[in-house]
Protein backbone atom coordinates (compact mmCIF):
# COMPACT_ATOMS: atom_id res chain seq x y z
CA UNK A 1 0.00 0.00 0.00
CA UNK A 2 1.43 3.36 -1.18
CA UNK A 3 0.39 5.88 1.47
CA UNK A 4 -3.28 5.50 2.25
CA UNK A 5 -3.67 3.98 -1.68
CA UNK A 6 -4.44 0.44 -1.24
CA UNK A 7 -4.41 0.24 -4.97
CA UNK A 8 -5.43 1.38 -8.49
CA UNK A 9 -6.16 -0.24 -11.20
CA UNK A 10 -6.82 1.02 -15.03
CA UNK A 11 -9.69 -0.95 -16.70
CA UNK A 12 -8.86 -1.90 -20.35
CA UNK A 13 -12.30 -2.36 -21.31
CA UNK A 14 -12.12 -6.15 -21.50
CA UNK A 15 -12.03 -7.48 -17.79
CA UNK A 16 -8.71 -6.68 -17.30
CA UNK A 17 -7.26 -4.07 -15.08
CA UNK A 18 -3.28 -2.92 -14.85
CA UNK A 19 -2.11 -1.70 -11.59
CA UNK A 20 -1.44 2.21 -11.26
CA UNK A 21 0.92 3.87 -8.67
CA UNK A 22 0.06 7.64 -7.13
CA UNK A 23 1.88 9.63 -9.55
CA UNK A 24 0.11 7.34 -12.88
CA UNK A 25 -3.10 8.52 -10.96
CA UNK A 26 -2.14 12.03 -10.75
CA UNK A 27 -2.01 11.87 -14.71
CA UNK A 28 -5.19 9.89 -15.13
CA UNK A 29 -7.17 11.26 -17.74
CA UNK A 30 -10.70 9.81 -19.16
CA UNK A 31 -9.89 8.96 -22.08
CA UNK A 32 -7.18 6.59 -20.93
CA UNK A 33 -9.59 4.07 -20.01
CA UNK A 34 -11.67 3.66 -16.49
CA UNK A 35 -9.86 4.25 -13.09
CA UNK A 36 -11.04 2.40 -9.75
CA UNK A 37 -9.04 3.50 -7.00
CA UNK A 38 -9.13 1.91 -3.31
CA UNK A 39 -8.24 4.25 -0.44
CA UNK A 40 -7.79 3.90 3.41
CA UNK A 41 -9.71 6.60 4.70
CA UNK A 42 -7.71 6.56 7.78
CA UNK A 43 -4.67 7.49 6.32
CA UNK A 44 -3.35 11.47 6.12
CA UNK A 45 -2.25 11.47 2.83
CA UNK A 46 -5.48 9.81 1.13
CA UNK A 47 -7.54 11.83 3.28
CA UNK A 48 -5.76 15.07 1.66
CA UNK A 49 -6.39 13.82 -1.73
CA UNK A 50 -10.30 13.25 -1.54
CA UNK A 51 -10.17 16.35 0.29
CA UNK A 52 -8.73 17.93 -2.82
CA UNK A 53 -6.89 16.72 -6.03
CA UNK A 54 -9.97 13.97 -6.18
CA UNK A 55 -12.08 16.87 -7.65
CA UNK A 56 -14.97 15.82 -5.57
CA UNK A 57 -17.73 17.47 -3.88
CA UNK A 58 -17.27 18.51 -0.47
CA UNK A 59 -20.84 16.31 0.64
CA UNK A 60 -19.34 13.35 -1.57
CA UNK A 61 -15.07 13.81 0.20
CA UNK A 62 -16.94 14.00 3.63
CA UNK A 63 -19.18 10.84 3.32
CA UNK A 64 -16.22 8.93 1.74
CA UNK A 65 -14.15 9.85 4.58
CA UNK A 66 -17.43 9.61 7.37
CA UNK A 67 -15.93 6.77 10.39
CA UNK A 68 -20.05 5.90 10.48
CA UNK A 69 -22.18 4.77 7.93
CA UNK A 70 -25.64 3.07 7.20
CA UNK A 71 -25.91 0.99 3.85
CA UNK A 72 -27.67 3.56 1.06
CA UNK A 73 -27.01 4.78 -2.52
CA UNK A 74 -27.55 8.25 -3.04
CA UNK A 75 -27.27 9.83 -6.96
CA UNK A 76 -25.53 13.61 -6.51
CA UNK A 77 -25.02 15.12 -10.26
CA UNK A 78 -24.13 12.15 -12.91
CA UNK A 79 -22.47 10.26 -10.12
CA UNK A 80 -23.43 7.81 -7.65
CA UNK A 81 -22.64 7.96 -3.42
CA UNK A 82 -22.77 4.14 -2.34
CA UNK A 83 -22.13 2.89 1.17
CA UNK A 84 -22.27 -0.63 1.27
CA UNK A 85 -21.42 -3.54 4.13
CA UNK A 86 -20.04 -6.61 4.36
CA UNK A 87 -19.72 -9.96 6.61
CA UNK A 88 -16.86 -9.64 8.75
CA UNK A 89 -14.09 -12.43 7.84
CA UNK A 90 -11.02 -11.31 9.33
CA UNK A 91 -9.32 -13.58 11.62
CA UNK A 92 -10.65 -13.29 15.20
CA UNK A 93 -13.60 -11.49 14.05
CA UNK A 94 -17.33 -11.76 14.45
CA UNK A 95 -19.33 -11.96 11.24
CA UNK A 96 -21.89 -10.31 12.79
CA UNK A 97 -19.06 -7.17 13.22
CA UNK A 98 -19.68 -5.69 9.16
CA UNK A 99 -16.96 -4.16 7.44
CA UNK A 100 -18.30 -1.22 5.74
CA UNK A 101 -17.45 0.58 2.41
CA UNK A 102 -17.97 3.61 0.94
CA UNK A 103 -18.11 4.44 -2.93
CA UNK A 104 -17.81 7.67 -5.28
CA UNK A 105 -19.31 5.68 -8.91
CA UNK A 106 -18.77 8.10 -11.89
CA UNK A 107 -18.74 7.26 -15.62
CA UNK A 108 -15.30 7.19 -15.80
CA UNK A 109 -13.69 6.98 -12.51
CA UNK A 110 -15.12 4.76 -9.04
CA UNK A 111 -13.19 5.89 -5.63
CA UNK A 112 -13.77 3.47 -2.88
CA UNK A 113 -12.39 3.84 0.55
CA UNK A 114 -12.58 1.24 3.52
CA UNK A 115 -10.67 1.21 7.15
CA UNK A 116 -10.67 -2.78 7.60
CA UNK A 117 -10.37 -5.34 4.63
CA UNK A 118 -12.96 -6.64 2.53
CA UNK A 119 -12.05 -10.41 1.16
CA UNK A 120 -14.71 -9.02 -1.02
CA UNK A 121 -12.49 -6.54 -2.83
CA UNK A 122 -9.62 -8.90 -3.01
CA UNK A 123 -11.58 -11.30 -5.22
CA UNK A 124 -12.81 -8.42 -7.16
CA UNK A 125 -8.69 -7.38 -7.46
CA UNK A 126 -8.47 -11.08 -8.37
CA UNK A 127 -10.75 -10.94 -11.06
CA UNK A 128 -8.82 -7.78 -12.86
CA UNK A 129 -5.93 -9.44 -12.72
CA UNK A 130 -6.35 -12.76 -14.27
CA UNK A 131 -8.60 -11.19 -16.90
CA UNK A 132 -12.65 -12.02 -15.60
CA UNK A 133 -12.90 -8.71 -14.25
CA UNK A 134 -15.64 -6.20 -14.97
CA UNK A 135 -15.22 -3.72 -17.88
CA UNK A 136 -16.98 -0.53 -16.92
CA UNK A 137 -17.44 1.42 -13.54
CA UNK A 138 -21.12 0.79 -13.71
CA UNK A 139 -19.81 -3.41 -13.86
CA UNK A 140 -17.33 -2.73 -11.22
CA UNK A 141 -19.92 -1.71 -8.88
CA UNK A 142 -22.45 -3.90 -9.78
CA UNK A 143 -19.45 -6.99 -9.25
CA UNK A 144 -18.51 -5.59 -6.10
CA UNK A 145 -22.26 -5.60 -4.34
CA UNK A 146 -22.51 -9.15 -5.59
CA UNK A 147 -19.08 -10.32 -4.32
CA UNK A 148 -20.61 -8.89 -0.93
CA UNK A 149 -23.73 -10.36 -0.78
CA UNK A 150 -21.84 -13.84 -2.26
CA UNK A 151 -19.78 -13.57 1.06
CA UNK A 152 -22.61 -13.70 3.01
CA UNK A 153 -23.79 -16.87 2.12
CA UNK A 154 -20.95 -18.72 4.18
CA UNK A 155 -21.97 -16.66 7.42
CA UNK A 156 -25.73 -17.40 7.05
CA UNK A 157 -25.29 -21.46 6.57
CA UNK A 158 -23.36 -21.60 9.58
CA UNK A 159 -26.12 -19.57 11.60
CA UNK A 160 -28.36 -22.23 9.83
CA UNK A 161 -25.82 -25.22 11.31
CA UNK A 162 -25.70 -23.56 14.49
CA UNK A 163 -29.07 -23.50 15.40
CA UNK A 164 -29.54 -27.00 14.01
CA UNK A 165 -26.71 -28.43 17.01
CA UNK A 166 -28.56 -26.30 19.41
CA UNK A 167 -31.88 -27.69 18.67
CA UNK A 168 -30.31 -31.28 18.68
CA UNK A 169 -29.23 -30.79 21.76
CA UNK A 170 -32.04 -29.56 23.59
CA UNK A 171 -34.27 -32.58 22.45
CA UNK A 172 -31.45 -34.45 23.63
CA UNK A 173 -31.90 -32.92 27.28
CA UNK A 174 -28.28 -31.22 26.94
CA UNK A 175 -27.86 -28.10 29.03
CA UNK A 176 -23.83 -26.38 29.27
CA UNK A 177 -24.04 -23.67 28.02
CA UNK A 178 -27.38 -23.96 25.78
CA UNK A 179 -28.24 -20.35 26.90
CA UNK A 180 -25.35 -18.71 26.22
CA UNK A 181 -25.09 -20.19 23.22
CA UNK A 182 -28.87 -19.32 21.94
CA UNK A 183 -27.96 -15.69 23.69
CA UNK A 184 -24.97 -15.34 21.30
CA UNK A 185 -26.62 -16.70 17.88
CA UNK A 186 -29.84 -14.26 18.76
CA UNK A 187 -27.31 -11.19 19.04
CA UNK A 188 -25.37 -12.32 15.92
CA UNK A 189 -28.66 -12.68 13.85
CA UNK A 190 -30.24 -9.46 15.06
CA UNK A 191 -27.12 -7.21 14.61
CA UNK A 192 -26.23 -8.79 11.06
CA UNK A 193 -30.48 -8.33 9.98
CA UNK A 194 -29.83 -4.82 11.06
CA UNK A 195 -27.66 -3.86 8.02
CA UNK A 196 -29.05 -6.15 5.81
CA UNK A 197 -32.34 -4.65 5.38
CA UNK A 198 -30.98 -0.98 4.60
CA UNK A 199 -28.49 -2.48 2.37
CA UNK A 200 -31.21 -3.89 0.20
CA UNK A 201 -32.90 -0.34 -0.25
CA UNK A 202 -29.63 0.53 -1.21
CA UNK A 203 -29.24 -1.75 -3.82
CA UNK A 204 -33.15 -1.19 -5.08
CA UNK A 205 -32.24 2.37 -5.42
CA UNK A 206 -29.21 2.03 -7.37
CA UNK A 207 -31.46 -0.28 -9.87
CA UNK A 208 -33.97 2.74 -10.48
CA UNK A 209 -31.31 5.36 -10.69
CA UNK A 210 -31.72 6.86 -14.03
CA UNK A 211 -28.08 6.86 -15.31
CA UNK A 212 -27.08 6.95 -18.92
CA UNK A 213 -23.57 5.34 -17.66
CA UNK A 214 -25.71 2.03 -15.88
CA UNK A 215 -26.63 -0.34 -18.61
CA UNK A 216 -29.88 -2.64 -18.84
CA UNK A 217 -27.55 -5.83 -18.26
CA UNK A 218 -26.30 -3.98 -14.87
CA UNK A 219 -29.68 -3.53 -13.62
CA UNK A 220 -30.53 -6.75 -14.10
CA UNK A 221 -27.65 -8.24 -12.47
CA UNK A 222 -28.50 -5.70 -9.62
CA UNK A 223 -31.77 -7.36 -9.11
CA UNK A 224 -30.39 -10.86 -8.89
CA UNK A 225 -28.47 -9.58 -6.17
CA UNK A 226 -31.22 -7.98 -4.33
CA UNK A 227 -33.29 -11.26 -4.52
CA UNK A 228 -30.20 -13.26 -3.02
CA UNK A 229 -29.73 -10.81 -0.69
CA UNK A 230 -33.59 -11.00 0.21
CA UNK A 231 -33.09 -14.64 0.81
CA UNK A 232 -30.47 -13.67 3.16
CA UNK A 233 -32.41 -12.08 5.29
CA UNK A 234 -35.51 -14.47 4.98
CA UNK A 235 -32.94 -17.04 5.74
CA UNK A 236 -31.81 -15.31 9.01
CA UNK A 237 -35.36 -14.05 10.02
CA UNK A 238 -35.77 -17.74 10.25
CA UNK A 239 -32.42 -18.41 12.28
CA UNK A 240 -33.01 -15.90 14.92
CA UNK A 241 -37.25 -17.03 15.20
CA UNK A 242 -35.83 -20.79 15.56
CA UNK A 243 -33.49 -19.43 18.12
CA UNK A 244 -36.17 -18.09 20.26
CA UNK A 245 -38.65 -20.90 19.96
CA UNK A 246 -35.64 -23.08 21.17
CA UNK A 247 -34.92 -20.79 23.95
CA UNK A 248 -38.44 -20.58 24.76
CA UNK A 249 -38.00 -24.82 25.26
CA UNK A 250 -34.88 -24.82 26.87
CA UNK A 251 -36.66 -22.62 29.72
CA UNK A 252 -39.42 -24.80 29.40
CA UNK A 253 -37.61 -27.76 30.26
CA UNK A 254 -35.36 -26.03 33.05
CA UNK A 255 -38.79 -25.10 34.47
CA UNK A 256 -40.25 -28.40 34.35
CA UNK A 257 -37.08 -29.75 35.92
CA UNK A 258 -37.63 -27.13 38.20
CA UNK A 259 -41.42 -28.28 39.52
CA UNK A 260 -40.65 -31.30 39.39
CA UNK A 261 -37.80 -30.74 42.04
CA UNK A 262 -39.92 -28.65 44.00
CA UNK A 263 -42.39 -31.80 43.89
CA UNK A 264 -39.96 -34.13 45.66
CA UNK A 265 -39.13 -31.83 48.11
CA UNK A 266 -42.70 -30.92 48.64
CA UNK A 267 -43.72 -34.73 49.31
CA UNK A 268 -40.70 -35.37 51.56
CA UNK A 269 -41.67 -32.48 53.58
CA UNK A 270 -44.85 -33.43 53.87
CA UNK A 271 -44.02 -36.66 54.68
CA UNK A 272 -41.86 -35.84 57.77
CA UNK A 273 -43.82 -33.05 59.30
CA UNK A 274 -46.21 -35.10 61.41
CA UNK A 275 -43.19 -37.50 62.44
CA UNK A 276 -41.13 -34.29 63.31
CA UNK A 277 -44.53 -33.30 65.25
CA UNK A 278 -44.20 -36.47 67.26
CA UNK A 279 -40.67 -36.20 67.81
CA UNK A 280 -41.11 -33.12 69.04
CA UNK A 281 -43.76 -33.19 71.08
CA UNK A 282 -42.44 -36.79 72.74
CA UNK A 283 -38.89 -34.93 73.06
CA UNK A 284 -40.00 -32.17 75.28
CA UNK A 285 -38.00 -31.78 78.89
CA UNK A 286 -41.19 -31.99 81.20
CA UNK A 287 -42.97 -34.62 83.74
CA UNK A 288 -45.73 -36.81 83.05
CA UNK A 289 -44.58 -37.89 78.83
CA UNK A 290 -46.01 -41.06 78.26
CA UNK A 291 -44.07 -44.31 78.33
CA UNK A 292 -40.93 -42.86 80.21
CA UNK A 293 -40.91 -45.87 82.63
CA UNK A 294 -42.11 -48.37 79.49
CA UNK A 295 -38.75 -50.52 78.45
CA UNK A 296 -41.00 -50.75 75.25
CA UNK A 297 -42.26 -47.32 74.56
CA UNK A 298 -39.44 -46.32 72.17
CA UNK A 299 -40.34 -49.44 70.07
CA UNK A 300 -44.00 -48.77 70.29
CA UNK A 301 -43.51 -45.07 69.18
CA UNK A 302 -40.81 -46.25 66.34
CA UNK A 303 -44.16 -48.61 65.07
CA UNK A 304 -46.50 -45.73 65.50
CA UNK A 305 -44.26 -43.59 63.34
CA UNK A 306 -44.37 -46.26 60.39
CA UNK A 307 -47.94 -46.57 60.51
CA UNK A 308 -48.07 -42.43 60.00
CA UNK A 309 -45.90 -42.42 57.03
CA UNK A 310 -47.93 -45.88 55.39
CA UNK A 311 -51.40 -43.93 56.09
CA UNK A 312 -49.66 -40.81 54.35
CA UNK A 313 -48.80 -42.73 51.78
CA UNK A 314 -51.62 -44.34 50.94
CA UNK A 315 -53.85 -40.90 51.23
CA UNK A 316 -51.20 -39.40 48.56
CA UNK A 317 -52.05 -42.35 46.40
CA UNK A 318 -55.31 -41.83 46.89
CA UNK A 319 -55.01 -37.97 46.13
CA UNK A 320 -53.05 -39.21 42.95
CA UNK A 321 -50.37 -36.98 44.41
CA UNK A 322 -47.68 -39.80 43.76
Amino acid sequence: MQSGLIHAYLLDGAGRGRRLGWPEVAAWAPDQGKLWLHLDYTDPEARTWIGGAAQLDPLVADALLTEETRPRTTGIGDGLLIALRGVNLNPESQPEDMVSIRLWAEEHRVISTRKRQLLSVNDLCQQLESGRGPRSCSALVVELADLLVWRMSDTVDTFEDTIDGLEDRVVAGASGSLRLDLALLRKQTITLRRYLSPQREALARLMVEKLDWIGDQERLQLREVSDRLLRHIEDIDAVRERAAVTQEELMSRISEQLNSRMYVLSIIAAIFLPLGFFTGLLGVNVGGIPGSENPRAFLVFCVLLAVTVAVQLVVFRWKKWL
